[in-house]
């Protein structure tokens, strides 16, 4: 599917990330697509500060040994913090708990059941099965705040041409908590951040998590309007 054959609301609002991927690899003409789509985001001073490393094949599961070793020995090595007790009481941990308590409840989890849990969580580290990873990269600017907001933008781009092609694809947290074996795997120099990752592919349609879509918060709860009237409200 082009771009041109799906408007851009129903394009933004069809995302969605997709939890298990079919095994067939991505033509290369339609990767260099994507990566051309995701290269025209916005930068801050056009620095551009995004490296990014495409694994499949053979690559890919050398890759994914090692990530799933590097887990089963906890060692995580983080370039960027990640911790729920940062997010408070309140309305960001809830969100955050809800997500979680809905996904595996649509994947048939019970919240006690630690082992499947966990289980659901290292399939991140085989990237779903998806045929292709990204790995996205940024130098150490500053307090990284600026270039992480530049990297973001580039991965929504990635992202919707993804759907614009039919494909799918998940933006993982989890990959960059072993930053170090990426880096290592892959001969990334150290002064590349990991950030996350976006594994991708075609969707396995027929898999039970790819049903799964989480809403998210109403209008009123996250825009503030000044002088800009009949925005919210009913409509």
């Amino acid at each position: 599917m082009s771009t041109a054959a799906m408007p851009f609301t129903d394009l933004a609002r069809s995302r969605h990330s997709v939890r298990k991927f079919l095994p067939e690899p991505v033509a290369p003409a339609e990767i260099r697509g994507v990566l051309e789509d995701a290269q025209a985001a916005p930068s801050n001073c056009n620095t551009q500060p995004w490296t990014v490393h495409v694994v499949s094949g053979a690559a890919r599961d050398a890759l994914s040994k090692e990530l799933l070793q590097a887990d089963e020995e906890e060692r995580l090595s983080p370039d960027f913090t990640f911790d729920y007790a940062d997010f408070g009481e309140g309305t960001y941990l809830d969100r955050a708990h809800h997500h979680a308590a809905t996904l595996y409840g649509a994947m048939g989890i019970a919240r006690s059941d630690r082992a499947a849990r966990k289980a659901a969580a290292r399939e991140n580290l085989d990237f779903f099965g998806a045929p292709h990873v990204a790995l996205l990269f940024m130098p150490a600017f500053g307090d990284g705040v600026r270039a992480a907001g530049d990297i973001g933008m580039y991965a929504q781009n990635f992202l919707l041409s993804l759907t614009a092609r039919g494909l799918g694809g998940i933006p993982q947290t989890m990959l960059g908590f072993y930053a170090d074996t990426v880096r290592e795997v892959l001969d990334v120099p150290a002064d590349l951040k990991l950030l996350f990752g976006i594994s991708f592919g075609a969707a396995d349609e027929t898999a039970q998590a790819n049903g799964f879509r989480m809403e998210r918060a109403a209008l009123e709860q996250s825009v503030v309007l000044h002088d800009t009237p009949g925005v919210l409200g009913p409509q």
